[in-house]
Formats: C-alpha cells, sequence, structure tokens
C-alpha cells in the first residue's frame, strides 16, 4: 500500500462523513473511516519520500500522461523497486519500467 492510496480514500470518507446530518448517519460513517484505519495499520504503507519525490519530478518531465495521485503511486513503486499491484493496468502501462500486475479481486 501506499501513501498516496491512504490519501485517496482518506479523503472520500472525509467527504462522506461531511454529507452526513444526522448523528446516527455519522456513527456510520465514522465506522467505515474506522474500518479504513484498521486494514491499513497491519500494513506495509510506502511513504512518498525525497526519492519518490525526485521519481516523479522525472516522470512529469518525461511527459507520463497519467494523473497526479497514479504519477505518485508510480514513483513510489518506481524508487522502492516495488511490483505495483493494480486494477489500473491501462494508466500504469504507461510508465516505463514499472513493475505491474493486474489485481483482481
Amino acid at each position: 500500500m501506499t501513501i498516496i492510496s491512504l490519501e485517496e480514500q482518506m479523503r472520500g470518507w472525509l467527504a462522506y462523513i461531511a454529507r452526513q446530518r444526522s448523528f446516527d448517519e455519522q456513527v456510520t460513517a465514522y465506522a467505515r473511516l474506522q474500518g479504513l484505519v484498521d486494514d491499513y495499520s497491519p500494513r506495509i504503507v510506502f511513504e512518498f519520500d525525497s526519492r519518490a519525490a525526485s521519481e516523479a519530478q522525472r516522470l512529469r518531465k518525461a511527459k507520463i500522461r497519467i494523473g497526479t495521485m497514479d504519477l505518485k503511486i508510480a514513483a513510489i513503486a518506481l524508487s522502492t523497486q516495488s511490483r505495483l499491484l493494480t486494477r489500473n493496468v491501462a494508466d500504469f502501462r504507461r510508465v516505463p519500467g514499472l513493475q505491474l500486475e493486474e489485481w483482481v479481486d
């Protein structure tokens, strides 16, 4: 898992929580957020560090045409020499040198 994936999921749950009007709805929404925290807690989370930032800059200069968050995820995978498991192979295939594997539930 990457910190970028966590950020994207966290933003989604925080937006969902913000839309809930009643306390009862918020209880359910916060329980789902807690589920995300619980899911991530035993896992290794790869950080977006200076090596990943340099890699992201290199990819941007190479005009790799994928979204910013995907670019950061790819940069983390490249900088740590990790295999990227994803459902989004179409976009990530555009990144040269990325070890990629399609992930299906």
